[in-house]
């Protein structure tokens, strides 16, 4: 730590320290860097304000460790994913998510109902309509976009389910039984039939696809160029796919069924062989399908349905009981959720659009922003969020919620 100090101290232009006054001043300053190590965030905002010659209290180096404790400050797994913005700024920015300040908006409206789902890229935002894909660019604040979309991308005969970026391509599941390969900067497309009926997910990593369709089977198929098309495992789940998600260690990936038969609605395969792993959990009532799952690391995943619960499972403990469970306090079904591999859950509920965010080390939900009213209730088909906002697609409309000005 103190070799850190003397870097960053190298690095900013000198400051003239107080003649006078408590010997404290006489320090060496990564000693003073020491000591501010032992504040809490509020002791150490107020310090910083005390006397222009401390601005070494600003360096990330001292809120780095309150920045991994606190809420969507960017910290994935203890790895900084945002190494361009000071960590102060967004230790600032998630005091506002942790107390629910933000300010709401609407990013766009459609004409007739829809099941939107969509993607954050860089700055870019994906969404479906319909059946087709439309690609658009932030504005430099993060709350509006450009109106002229980037890219439109079709292709499908009836309404898109599902879709997910990979490898600059959109891999897309089409309610015609067909999945669709664009690239995002060409006009290279490509479709084939791949189920008997509507394919409700897929999911794309390192060179795979896997999809799960309401035919009651789950496939798996390659990304390569001249192989488009061609099935490697077909897997009967004797049960609808709703959702589906690959192991970040490519080795296995998860489906999420309607929970109609005898068995468990989450099971996991092995991806090179299309064989039945394990399954997780045991107590599932009939009729608790699993709408969505992701996996946060190679060992936990969570998920969420209609049983009103998000659950989130450890495979290196057991795979027949979750670890940790947080449930809808209204009873709705849960559509989507995200997190931000830390501390923050945000999820998407079935009626009046209602987000609610949690802090995962906490039973209770920490807030809830009911995005419709009465007559236009919708349920949150797919929410995603950045640092500063969370995005929410609803029936009739794109919704932001802006964190950083509230």
């Amino acid at each position: 730590m103190a070799a850190a100090a003397e870097e960053e101290a190298a690095a900013r232009p000198p400051a003239a320290r107080p003649t006078a006054g408590s010997a404290l001043w006489r320090l060496p300053e990564e000693l003073l860097l020491l000591i501010c190590s032992y504040l809490d965030m509020r002791a150490l905002g107020r310090l910083t304000q005390v006397c222009r010659w401390l601005r070494f209290t600003s360096c990330d180096l001292l809120w780095r460790r309150i920045a991994r404790a606190s809420l969507n400050s960017g910290f994935r797994l203890g790895t900084d994913l945002m190494t361009s913005v000071p960590v102060k700024e967004r230790v600032k920015v998630s005091q506002n998510w942790r107390l629910g300040r933000c300010r709401e908006g609407v990013l766009l409206k459609w004409r007739c109902s829809q099941m939107p789902w969509m993607q954050l890229e860089d700055d870019s935002l994906y969404v479906s309509q319909a059946n087709f894909i439309l690609a658009y660019q932030f504005r430099p604040d993060g709350a509006s976009l450009n109106r002229r979309p980037l890219g439109v991308f079709a292709g499908h005969d009836e309404d898109v389910c599902h879709f997910v970026l990979a490898n600059s391509h959109i891999i897309s599941a089409g309610g015609d039984g067909k999945i669709g390969i664009h690239k995002t900067h060409s006009t290279f497309t490509v479709k084939y039939s791949a189920h008997e009926q509507e394919v409700n997910c897929v999911d794309c990593k390192g060179g795979i696809i896997v999809s799960g369709s309401r035919d009651r089977t789950a496939k798996v198929w390659p990304l390569a160029s001249g192989r488009l098309g061609q099935c490697l495992h077909t897997i009967q789940t004797e049960d609808r796919v709703w959702s589906i998600a690959i192991s970040p260690l490519l080795s296995s990936f998860v489906t999420g069924t309607a929970c109609c038969g005898h068995f468990s609605p989450l099971r996991i395969w092995d991806l090179n062989s299309g064989q039945l792993m394990t399954h997780l959990g045991s107590d599932f009532p009939p009729g608790a399908g699993v709408l969505d799952v992701m996996y946060e690391s190679p060992s936990t995943l969570l998920s969420c349905g209609y049983d009103t619960y998000v659950r989130y499972w450890d495979l290196r403990t057991s795979a027949r009981k979750c670890v940790m469970e947080w449930e809808e306090p209204h009873d709705s079904t849960l559509y989507c959720l995200q997190t931000d591999g830390n501390h923050l859950l945000a999820t998407g509920s079935s009626y009046y659009g209602v987000v609610r965010l949690w802090d995962r080390r906490q039973r209770a939900c920490l807030h809830a922003f009911p995005l419709t009213s009465t007559p236009l209730s919708s349920p949150v088909y797919c929410l995603r969020f950045t640092t500063t906002h969370l995005y929410a697609a609803l029936s009739y409309n794109l919704h932001v919620l802006d964190f950083r000005n509230p």
